[in-house]
């Protein structure tokens, strides 16, 4: 099989470049800067061209591309893909760009997928991945991708492009706002080496959280910060918790806070199993103490 990857010189195309190739695919890659991708096809070792080029070579398309150039990608390419030919995006939103692709591309079955993770990752192995079929054909095709990724030990999860996004608003957009404030707070502070030299695993999984997030593209987080459907409300209902607790703190009703953060624990209890039976287990090993 012949793959194409559209935007194949960024981190995530790269990474299927690299991967698919290792699985034995015939891959071809395309970007917007002609010096950054005969780089990558030189590192890699595959064959590039342009988007036109790439898509009528292709049995198989992948479209990796930030959201604020999908549509224009979308539309330079439709008029060369085919009967038969697939089409998937791997963009962290799925709505909207699942709407362009079936209004912009009339052949070829078309299926919005995700993989949740990022470049930094080895393999597909317990990694999330999310596809969003909207018809039969796709479904089909969903069902079919499914079981291939499965059978490498991937995590599939199949749900509409609009329950996705809802999902992602609060899984990657709250997490991506709560690791760039607490980047912008603790750098703030003139000692934050000594804090990182001495902090313990709280302090670790913070900052671990700051790095994945920080590290990656400015422009695609500002992107996905700017789209993620209802975000203003999540976002907004964080800053009123945030002063909830922060004004417990102020006033120093230690019995308040004490009996909140109590009861958060039962819900959270009631709402995952994993954490009630870790918490059975903390407590027990602590009484014998």
């Amino acid at each position: 099989m012949k793959i194409a990857i559209i935007g194949g010189s960024g981190n995530m195309g790269r990474w299927f470049a690299r991967y698919l190739t290792k699985e034995g695919a015939q891959v071809i890659i395309t970007g917007r800067n002609q010096e950054k991708l005969l780089s990558v096809g030189k590192e890699l070792g595959i064959p590039t061209a342009t988007n036109i080029e790439a898509v009528k070579q292709a049995d198989f398309v992948i479209i990796s591309v930030p959201l604020d150039t999908f549509e224009s990608v979308v539309k330079e390419i439709a008029p060369y893909t085919r009967q038969k030919q697939i089409i998937v995006d791997v963009t962290s939103l799925k709505s909207r760009p699942v709407e362009i692709m079936h209004r912009h591309i009339t052949k070829g079955i078309v299926l919005g997928t995700h993989p949740v993770f990022g470049p930094g990752a080895k393999d597909i192995a317990k990694q999330n991945f999310v596809l969003t079929p909207t018809n039969k054909d796709e479904t089909a095709l969903a069902d079919n991708i499914k079981q291939q990724l499965e059978d490498r030990a991937a995590i599939v999860s199949i749900m509409t492009p609009q329950a996705h996004d809802e999902i992602m608003t609060v899984v990657l957009g709250l997490a991506h706002f709560i690791a760039i404030v607490s980047a912008d707070t603790l750098l703030s502070f003139d000692k934050f080496q000594e804090m990182k030299k001495i902090g313990g695993t709280t302090f670790k999984v913070l900052y671990t959280l700051i790095e994945s997030v920080i590290s990656e593209d400015p422009q695609l987080y500002a992107s996905l910060q700017m789209n993620f459907p209802n975000i203003r409300n999540v976002e907004t209902l964080f800053q009123t918790n945030t002063k909830i607790w922060a004004d417990m703190v102020r006033n120093k009703n230690k019995q308040k806070f004490a009996q909140r953060m109590d009861s958060l624990r039962e819900k959270l209890g009631k709402t995952d199993p994993a954490f009630h039976s870790a918490y059975e287990n903390m407590y027990k090993i602590t009484e014998g103490l």
